[in-house]
């Protein structure tokens, strides 16, 4: 495995800034965003696609500081009822499998999107439980209707392309879950796997190990986000995990996105590293940061003095089995 970060934890530098920082600190790649919620402060689609020589320049600030790639990604929702969103994340996406293709990157990194309740819906209805029936109306409605036919055709132009599109799991969206996240891949292609993100599994309760393993079964296990998730469990006794709270609310919320090794210690994640391992995925661990307690240097500077140690353990063949 090799470690690397997603690059938007530097949108406030240059791209040439931000793969200084990358390469001084002995990360072997990076994750780039190209559109989506997150949008593409590091790199314009656009104007790679179209400018050969603003390609060049792209490939070779990455090269020269012996980088690769890990992953284009468009964090997006093309199956927004709002058209001009949908159409908008749609076009991004396309433009990322594109990009990805001319740069020889195998995969972009994405969400599954999620619809409205029906054809009149203005804002995405993302449905949790069975009862009152109506939910699972709509669910079907959702599925058979928006998701799988998008996602079929998706799965084609992407397969035109030589690329793979890694779907990260995450609640608000039709794919949350492995559950989903397989049930997408048999109904739409095995070109369409998983960005696997613990922070988003831990506080639904999903033992990240046990999805792993799950996942390289069926060879859809991608790409890997490292992010943790510490829970508050005062406030998850009091009023469970669901929770609408702002993230800044972290006093009240029930849980919060932290940086690797501030939600869970490190026999969680060597535990983690090693189940990668033993299936046998030999990608990239890609640090992301949304921790609203640390500032994004500090978070990135111990997410990489935390793995590091974590993984020259591993290399040197101390393992931790799972």
């Amino acid at each position: 495995m090799k470690l690397g970060v997603f690059s938007i934890l530097f949108g406030d530098r240059s791209f040439e800034e931000a793969l200084d920082v990358i390469a001084a600190n002995k990360l072997e790649a990076v994750e780039i965003g190209t559109g989506g919620f997150l949008g593409d402060v590091h790199c314009k689609v656009e104007e790679l696609l179209y400018n050969e020589e603003k390609l060049q320049s792209f490939k070779q600030a990455i090269e020269s500081r012996e980088l690769t790639i890990s992953a284009l990604s468009c964090h997006g929702n093309p199956l927004h009822p709002n058209i001009e969103i949908a159409k908008t994340h749609h076009n991004q996406f396309q433009n990322t499998v594109r990009l990805a293709a001319k740069l020889g990157v195998k995969t972009v990194v994405t969400f599954s999107g999620c619809p409205g309740d029906s054809e009149s819906s203005l804002f995405p209805s993302w449905v949790t439980c069975p009862w009152p029936e109506d939910f699972l109306d709509v669910l079907k409605w959702q599925w058979e209707e928006r998701v799988i036919p998008y996602w079929q055709e998706q799965s084609q132009f992407i397969r035109e392309h030589d690329v793979r599109v890694a779907i990260e799991p995450h609640p608000g969206f039709v794919v949350y879950n492995n559950e989903t996240a397989l049930r997408l891949r048999e109904a739409c292609g095995n070109n369409i796997g998983v960005n696997f993100d613990p922070s988003h599994l831990f506080w639904q309760g999903i033992d990240p190990i046990v999805s792993i393993k799950e996942l390289a079964k069926h060879d859809a296990l991608y790409h890997f986000h490292a992010k943790d998730t510490a829970i508050d469990h005062y406030n998850t006794a009091a009023n469970g995990m669901l929770d609408t709270k702002l993230y800044k609310d972290e006093l009240n919320r029930s849980w919060v996105f932290r940086t690797i090794g501030y939600g869970h210690g490190e026999e969680t994640w060597r535990n983690i590293m090693c189940a990668l391992q033993l299936v046998g995925y030999d990608g990239v661990v890609s640090i992301e940061h949304e921790d609203s307690l640390m500032a994004a240097e500090e978070g990135f500077q111990k997410a990489v003095s935390f793995l590091h140690k974590i993984l020259i353990k591993q290399k040197a063949g101390d393992v931790w089995w799972a």
